[in-house]
């Protein structure tokens, strides 16, 4: 008996119909897609289907993209489900204001049908995701902090924790960080240490540092701007700023990434 061919169902959102309908109809011989006019049509939908994925327009009257992006990554019921945004802008403040607010990826209109399905099997494909997720190294002494950072940014990142800093360079030989988020009191080897052997390391000169600190001091944040560090980020860690400033620091390798895999 042959297995039957399940369609994986998508929730496609955009307030403009001629778009709405076309993009179904492109898609609708790869899967199961459900037209959604409105934020609030969305909303209806999801209370009688769990689709794999929802595209979303991000311009719209009423409530937005961002807006609804926002209700659903509160939700605990559709938090996982990935959102793609279809967007007629790639600009940097665009790509970083998407991925903060918790987008998997975005698509720039107008699309190709390739582009499209690709962008959508990227998201399904979980071996896919992990491969192309950048990656991010949180090192601190409290192993609370770093499973709570794990926590907030997995979905999006390939999250790596290091509770002891004195064993950072052996754990770059097997890694590549595409940012760092850096503790700044620490046993044995401080944030403030860590930055110039991060920065000496030819991989790393240019790579994104982040500082935490329970410091908020114009000395404390001179000093590891000065060594190098590109940002900082005030304890106890707001969830809001940690995913802004990562996806700010992010949204070039972002850009580029989209460019090597589409």
């Amino acid at each position: 008996m042959e297995t039957p061919n399940i369609r994986r169902k998508i929730i496609l959102v955009d307030d403009v119909k001629f778009q709405l309908m076309s993009t179904k109809e492109r898609l609708k011989k790869h899967y199961e897609v459900y037209p959604a006019q409105s934020v609030e049509d969305m909303f209806e939908l999801l209370e009688n289907i769990t689709p794999e994925l929802i595209l979303l327009d991000i311009n719209m009257p009423g409530t937005d993209g961002y807006e609804a992006i926002g209700k659903l990554k509160e939700d605990p019921v559709y938090s996982e489900i990935p959102v793609i945004f279809l967007t007629s802008k790639s600009d940097k403040q665009s790509i970083t204001k998407g991925m903060s607010s918790g987008a998997a990826d975005f698509i720039k209109k107008p699309f190709s049908d390739a582009e499209l399905v690709e962008c959508i099997e990227y998201q399904l494909d979980p071996k896919m995701q992990d491969k192309n997720k950048p990656i991010i190294l949180a090192v601190d002494d409290n192993p609370s902090i770093l499973t709570s950072i794990k926590n907030l940014l997995n979905n999006q990142y390939m999250v790596y924790t290091l509770s002891e800093p004195e064993k950072l360079k052996s754990l770059l030989e097997m890694i590549k960080p595409d940012l760092f988020l850096l503790d700044c009191k620490m046993p044995k080897l401080n944030g403030f240490e860590l930055i110039p052997i991060i920065r000496s390391i030819p991989n790393y000169a240019e790579t994104p540092i982040v500082f935490l600190t329970s410091e908020n001091t114009i000395d404390t944040i001179s000093v590891a701007m000065n060594l190098g560090a590109c940002d900082y980020i005030v304890k106890p860690i707001d969830t809001i700023i940690l995913r802004e400033k990562i996806a700010s620091h992010l949204a070039d390798f972002i850009i580029r990434r989209r460019l090597r895999t589409r």
